[in-house]
Parts: structure tokens; sequence; C-alpha cells
């Protein structure tokens, strides 16, 4: 008979081994489980469904978290999708559990060399090359990382003393196999804002913002340079992500307020002339001088705006002023040049305008506005030596249709034929003709929009197939009997 001891040990073997295997059962489904995710997951990264096949990998690591490959498979993913700093964990967790796995020391390896760590990179390729000595990626890598490790210092020693073209050389080489160092970027992009362009500074320090985590300093740094080259709106957008990371960021914060001022006059300014409410355009645009008057782009932008709305406006000599102001600034400035032809003709100078035009063309000889301008401009000078309809009634070319009637009104009472004798006459009667037809062009739109364009609609030799306006056909101010010994009331409509 068997002691209780024994029949005690007896009972606990069985039920390790019932243990053990349950243990078995649970290991062998977690595996084939995660397998079947990290099938998947190739599949899909195969397939170039990124997004897919990191939601399997997720799945195999949570499932094997042993499995060297898992991780592996995850890292590929996440550098596919340039998530670079959630590779490098993985990649060292595939090495930490099979050391000198070379296919994740050549990844990380990469990372390391693209993101500047150049020890770290030289290192991952050294336990290559001590492994596999006939490895050539790995020699070619060593290869290039102790001379661009020299470049990169020679590069720094450039810049401090200001030999800005060869830093940016020498950086330029480093940068193309260090892309996501953020130092190289930014002294590179301290070369360019030295040499005045801050247009590749931009370019440089834009990826810095990603590279380094919670980036307020370049965020800044990207907002102000944007405000430099005169892009307002992607300025205020930058300073924005600053405040994201900072509200009360204190460079950020005062900077944003004073983008966003500006940004919103601009825009109003910009809406005002294309709505042609040019008085206020105008008053605008000296609100913007008021919000800043140094930045050359935006002191640009609001002369611009004030030498249009002027010219626009009717305000000849005004505008004539403004544009003069705007052009020392930009004198190669086609559409200035155009708004400065607006002026003169505003001014009744059609000869003057006419060379502003040919400037203008010049300058741009795509320029549709300058060519267009030029033939009306040629049209407004050929009319001025004929009758001008303005003079005629004494108003300004922006005067509204109240002002025409009542300007025509006073001249028609003033040349009346019935108030006049004699030689005079015949005089009476011609200034009354050109009163009454300055009267029909200017208080009719469409007539007077074509008047305003060089086109005398009254002019039976500028309009189409020679066909006069019927003003000249039957329609007499003075009645039958071509103004002799007439007897009516003259009724001023």
């Amino acid at each position: 008979m068997l002691s209780k001891d024994i029949i005690k040990v007896m009972k606990s073997l069985a039920l390790l081994t019932l243990s053990l295997d349950f243990f078995l059962d649970v290991v062998l489904a977690t595996s084939a489980e995660a397998n079947k995710h990290l099938e998947m997951g190739k599949q899909m990264l195969a397939a170039g469904n990124m997004v897919e096949a990191l939601s399997h990998f997720d799945s195999a690591v949570e499932k094997d978290p042993g499995n060297y490959l898992t991780f592996f498979r995850r890292a590929t993913v996440y550098l596919a999708l340039g998530k670079s700093k959630s590779a490098l964990p993985d990649l060292d967790k595939s090495i930490e559990l099979r050391p000198g796995f070379v296919a994740a020391l050549t990844q990380r390896g990469n990372v390391y060399l693209k993101q500047g760590n150049l020890k770290a990179a030289a290192n991952d390729f050294e336990e290559i090359h001590l492994n596999d000595p006939s490895n050539q990626e790995a020699m070619n890598y060593l290869h290039q990382i102790e001379p661009l490790a020299e470049e990169i210092e020679q590069a720094k020693l450039l810049y401090h003393s200001r030999d800005y073209q060869g830093a940016i050389i020498l950086l330029s080489k480093a940068i193309d196999l260090c892309p996501w160092d953020p130092d190289l970027r930014e002294i590179r992009a301290e070369c360019y804002i030295a040499q005045g362009d801050l247009g590749k500074a931009v370019s440089d320090i834009r990826p810095t913002t990603k590279l380094r985590n919670d980036n307020t300093k370049g965020y800044l740094k990207l907002s102000r340079l944007l405000y430099d080259i005169g892009d307002a709106e992607e300025s205020l957008s930058q300073v924005k992500e600053c405040l994201k990371l900072d509200p009360d960021h204190k460079e950020c914060f005062p900077f944003y307020k004073k983008v966003k001022k500006l940004a919103k006059q601009l825009k109003e300014a910009q809406d005002l002339s294309n709505s042609e409410q040019y008085d206020d355009c105008v008053k605008k645009a000296n609100k913007i001088l008021e919000t800043e008057n140094k930045a050359y782009h935006y002191v640009l932008t609001a002369k611009s705006h004030r030498c249009h709305c002027l010219a626009k406006g009717g305000h000849g000599k005004d505008a004539l002023k403004a544009c003069n102001e705007a052009l020392d600034m930009d004198p190669e400035n086609a559409n200035i040049l155009c708004d400065r032809a607006e002026a003169h003709i505003a001014n009744e100078d059609y000869e003057a305008a006419v060379k502003e035009y040919q400037q203008a063309m010049n300058v741009d000889q795509e320029s549709r506005r300058a060519k267009e301008g030029m033939e009306r401009a040629q049209k407004l000078l050929k009319n001025s030596q004929k009758r001008d309809y303005y003079k005629i009634l004494g108003v300004k070319r922006n005067a509204n249709k109240k002002t025409i009637m009542k300007a025509y009104r006073k001249l028609a009472a003033k040349w009346h034929p019935d108030k006049h004798q004699g030689e005079d006459k015949e005089h009476a009667e011609k200034m009354f003709r050109d009163v009454a037809a300055a009267k029909e062009v200017l208080t009719d739109p469409e007539m007077r929009e074509k008047y305003d364009h060089g086109e005398d609609p009254l002019d039976p030799e500028q309009q189409q197939g020679g066909h006069a306006h019927p003003f000249f056909h039957g329609f007499n101010p003075f009645g039958n009997g071509g103004g002799q010994g007439f007897n009516f009331k003259f009724h001023f409509n």
C-alpha cells in the first residue's frame, strides 16, 4: 500500500501536468493568433495599406511580445509612414530579442544617420561589419560617416567665420545624408537669412517644427520669416501652432496679436478694392501703414492699394502722389504703372496716360490690363481732341447721375436759344446741342461706359458699320424747323 506522502506527490504531479498542458495550449493558441496577425500585416504592407498593416502588427506584438519579427515588421511600417521616432523603440526591442539581427541593425543605423546621430549609426554598422566583414552595405555607410562628420564641423566653422556660401555647400551635402537633423537645417537657415534669401530659410525651418518635440521656438522663427517675406496669412497660421503648444508664450502671443490685426486689415483693404468702395479702401490702406510702417512688403501693399483706389475713385492729384510713392519702392511694377495711368486719366492728361501704359507694357509685355488700358487711353486722347462731355457739363469723371442732371439743367437753361438773339443765337444753339448730347451719353449707363472706355457713342465714325446713335437721327433739341422760329417749352427731365 502506498504511503500518504507518495499519494500526495502523485496528485501534485498530476495537477502540474494538467497545468502545463493548459499553459501549452494557451501559448500555442496565442502564438497561432500572433502569427495570423503577422501574416495579415505582411500582406497589408505588401499591398501598401500601411494603416491596416500597423493595426495587425500592433495585435501581433500584443499577442506575442517575445517575437523579434513582430517588432521589426512594425518598425518597418512606422518608417514607411515617416515616423522614425516611433520606429526606433521597436528596432531596439527587435535587436534586444535577437542580438546581431542584421536587418534591424541596418534599419536602425540608417535612422540614426538620417537623424544626424553619426556615432550611434557608426556603432550599428561596425557591429554588422564585425559579424560579417563581407557586408558591403555596412562598409559603404562606414566609409561615408567619418568624412561626413568632418565636413559638418568644417561647415560650422565656416558659418561662424561668416563664409555663408561655403557653409551652405557643405551643409547641403550633409543634409542630403541627414535630412532629419534639425541642427543642420537651422544652421543653413541662418546662412540663408544672412544672404537675404528668406524663402530658402523658410524651407529649412519648416521641417524643424516637426523634427523637434514641442518646438515653439521653431514655429515662432518660421512665423517671423513668413511675415518678413510678406505672407501674413501663413505667418498667422504658424504662430497659432506655437500658441497651441503654449497659449501664454511670452513671444508668440504678442506677435500673434500683431499679425492677426495686420492680416485682417490686408484682407479688408483687398475686399474694399474689389467691391469698388474706393474711399473706404484708401482709409483701410492708411490703417495698414499705422499697424506696420517698416516691413517692405506690407508698406508696398498699403501704398499700392492707396494708389489704385485713389485713381479708381477719380482723385487724380492725390492718386499721382500715392502712385509715385509706390513706384519709388517698386519701379518695375506693371500694375502700379497702370494705376498711375488711371490717375492721369482722372486728371484728363491722356497723353501722359498713353505713355504710362506704354511703360507698363515695356515692363510686362503679357499684361492684358496694360494693353486694354493703352487702347482706352488712345481713344480718350483722340476724343479729347473732339468733344469732352465731362468738360461740357463741368463735372468730374466720377460724377453721379444726380450731379450730372443738376449741371445739365443749369447749362441747358443758360444756353437755351430763346434767351439769345442775333449772332449769339447760333453759338447758343451749338452749346445747347452739346449740353444735350453730354446729358444723353452720361446719364445712360451703357453709353457712358462706352465713352469712359474711349468710344463716343454719338460719333458716327466710331459706330460699327457706320451707324450713328439715334440721337443724330430725328432727335432735334429745337424741334422741327432747324431751330428757326421755333415756339415750344423745353422740359428738363
